[in-house]
């Protein structure tokens, strides 16, 4: 029987693998309908704790907006055998490190399929949800030169813990100490619940105090701009900080949400039909509207076609 988690969208969904001396991972590849040879930008996206491609692409909706957009989505799937609860091993210091570990083998996918179509490697970026927004953020800061921007929904700090234990600190208070990025800061947009219980919003501003190259919250006055705004039955709050050519930095703080990813589909688990799109917004972040959100028209537009596409999925939904 078909997997019903999967988007029904146009293009193909393909399954692959990739191996290194780090080991083996199995990822699946959107490929747009009208890719015809031509150079495309590649998302890579990495899914949480107890997620996998399909339940992943189907919550974030992202094939949808990748078929809108032409662009390439691949899904690297983190193995039961690597962690048990299918979490990518931020919190492993073996796992923080270039050409080690989990980055090697994510950034070997991103450059297999680099190396198979014509992806635009000025185009290429990685986002991430929850372990895998916190992989995200240690890919940004390990492989600065293979990604063009980076989106962290709900995830952690570049090296905010070596060990489970310290993890699971982290994730209950915050970072007890953020290093500073040893590498040239890329592009990053971060979207976090006030209201999570997973993982404290204090990680959020901490990765933004990373990325500003500080260990103290970055202050309001070096912001471009705080909006606060609504958005499908949430208020959120958008900070966006300066940088060359478009905002260095974006954190969406979405009030009364969890932990889970904003405006996602609720067949699919860890998500919140409620709030902005996050999906949405890092997608216009990635493809160069650094400094203006969607508009509002476009958004309802978009989101009667994504309703459309996943009316045929029945996702049962897993505790958050």
């Amino acid at each position: 029987m078909p997997d019903r988690r999967r988007t029904q969208v146009a293009g193909r969904f393909i399954d692959a693998s990739f191996t290194n001396d780090a080991g083996t991972r199995g990822y699946k590849l959107y490929v747009p309908t009208h890719y015809r040879g031509q150079p495309r930008p590649l998302i890579v996206m990495l899914h949480g704790c107890t997620q996998d491609p399909d339940d992943f692409a189907a919550g974030t909706r992202m094939n949808v907006l990748a078929e809108s957009n032409s662009c390439f989505v691949v899904y690297p799937s983190q193995a039961e055998s690597a962690n048990k609860s299918r979490c990518w091993n931020w919190f492993d210091e073996a796992d923080q490190q270039r050409d080690k570990g989990e980055p090697s083998i994510i950034a070997g996918i991103t450059r297999e399929v680099i190396e198979q179509y014509h992806i635009d490697v000025e185009r290429v970026f990685v986002a991430g949800m929850s372990a895998g927004g916190a992989m995200a953020v240690i890919m940004a800061a390990t492989y600065p030169e293979l990604y063009a921007a980076v989106g962290s929904h709900s995830g952690m700090p570049y090296r905010a813990a070596q060990t489970l234990y310290t993890a699971l600190a982290a994730m209950n208070r915050g970072a007890s100490t953020v290093p500073p990025l040893q590498s040239a800061a890329i592009p990053i947009i971060v979207f976090q619940g006030d209201k999570d219980s997973r993982v404290n919003p204090r990680n959020s501003d901490q990765i933004l105090s990373q990325w500003m190259s500080s260990n103290s919250a970055p202050p309001a006055a070096a912001a471009i701009s705080i909006e606060t705004n609504k958005s499908n039955g949430r208020t959120y709050q958008r900070t966006i900080y300066p940088g060359a050519g478009g905002a260095a930095a974006e954190l969406w703080m979405v009030e009364g949400a969890g932990h889970a990813w904003s405006g996602g589909n609720a067949l699919a688990s860890h998500t919140d039909s409620l709030g902005p799109d996050a999906s949405l917004e890092m997608m216009r972040f990635f493809l160069g509207g650094l400094d203006k959100p969607t508009p509002r028209r476009d958004r309802r537009l978009l989101r009667g076609l994504v309703e459309r596409c996943l009316r045929v999925l029945r996702v049962k939904r897993e505790p958050a």
